[in-house]
């Protein structure tokens, strides 16, 4: 009887054991097609209303334009909110040069 249950918790302690390696060994997973970083174009410009200059951020990959503000009060950063460049230009139509008509064409 003795021998069976010393038998049994010894199973049942390799079992915890491998269980408990299982847990902190890395899975060996393929992350082939993760995303990528993304690429950024930042351009400085000024603001009406801004003293201070202000600094345009494009993330090209997800399509966002957003900026951001030092301020000197309390020499922090302001960031502004991100505007989604995919919604502008879908919504977006021509452009009307001239007060009419269509550029080239003589109106009537």
């Amino acid at each position: 009887m003795k021998s069976a249950m010393l038998w049994g918790l010894g199973a049942l302690n390799v079992l915890l054991a491998a269980v408990l390696i299982n847990k902190y060994v890395p899975s060996q997973t393929a992350h082939a097609q993760a995303g990528r970083p993304s690429d950024y174009v930042m351009v400085p410009g000024q603001l009406n209303g801004i003293s201070n200059g202000v600094v345009f951020i494009i993330d090209t990959s997800k399509g966002e334009l957003s900026a951001m503000s030092y301020d000197d009060t309390n020499n922090t950063l302001s960031p502004m909110p991100r505007i989604d460049l995919n919604t502008v230009f879908r919504a977006g139509g021509g452009v009307n040069v001239g007060g009419g008509g269509t550029r080239g064409v003589k109106p009537r």
